[in-house]
């Protein structure tokens, strides 16, 4: 099974783009996140014609998740447990084929100030409902999923400037070991499992100050899996190419291959 997770920033701005590349790498799951449209006006028809079952949860303007999947999606949960007032489209989870898998959109938490925000608070208390969810789908011993985009950069070789990002929402210490508690549940980090060290590998490159072209990326879109899906790895790679397309997200998918 190969699974796909893009932020791909607007389906609508973006879908000559994602129906390419979809149709080049032909991903078996998709889980996308800033579709930026309310869930009615979700271009489904046009990754219906593909094949996939979709399952979107969008709200107007920001944020919005989904699920494609070419096989049946069952069981559908449309909202992170935790807060019932929480409006923010940032969570859809659905069981293919015996593996239990979710889209995720953490808050960027954005500015942080001194980590007292109401942005920030409101990422470490999402984070902390994460980590409630994946610690109740690790106890049902389902192979587990959790795909998206984090917003969290991990470590220092995640991010090209590590002394610079130091204070931001993505890589303040708060951040980071409220990733780590998630991981410390028995949750495996796909990319970095099978790409141990140093090497920098980024998923996201800013619009601003040329980025792209230096390589000024970030490693943001992360797959967590529980122990029984950990197993099942085959391969978990960035693929670069939808990034120098033009009109691209400033995203680029995370593709991760499980031997089910």
């Amino acid at each position: 099974m190969k699974i796909a997770t893009w932020n791909v920033n607007s389906a609508k701005a973006r879908l000559p783009n994602i129906t390419e590349w979809l149709n080049e790498a032909g991903p078996d799951v998709v889980l996308f996140q800033e579709i930026k449209c309310e869930t009615a006006s979700f271009p489904a028809s046009a990754f219906e014609e593909l094949g996939y079952h979709v399952h979107a949860v969008g709200q107007k303007a920001y944020n919005g998740v989904a699920i494609l999947s070419k096989m049946p999606v069952t069981d559908i949960i449309t909202r992170l447990p935790g807060e019932p007032e929480d409006e923010q489209a940032r969570y859809v989870e659905g069981t293919v084929n015996g593996v239990r898998i979710a889209s995720l959109y953490l808050p960027n938490g954005n500015p942080a100030g001194n980590g007292d925000s109401e942005k920030y608070l409101y990422k470490l208390r999402w984070m902390e409902r994460l980590r409630l969810r994946a610690r109740a789908l690790l106890d049902s011993s389902q192979k587990v999923v959790l795909g998206g985009d984090y917003n969290v950069i991990p470590a220092a070789e995640d991010v090209y400037d590590p002394v610079g990002w130091r204070e931001d929402a993505l890589f303040r210490q708060e951040t980071r070991l409220k990733f780590q508690e998630i991981l410390a549940l028995g949750y495996t980090e796909a990319f970095r499992a099978l790409h141990p060290g140093r090497v920098p590998a980024y998923s996201f490159w800013d619009y601003q100050a040329g980025a792209w072209p230096r390589n000024n990326g970030l490693r943001i879109d992360h797959f967590l899996l529980s122990p029984q899906a950990a197993d099942r790895i085959v391969a978990c790679e960035i693929d670069k190419g939808p990034r120098g397309k033009e009109k691209a997200s400033d995203h680029t998918p995370v593709i991760l291959t499980l031997d089910l």
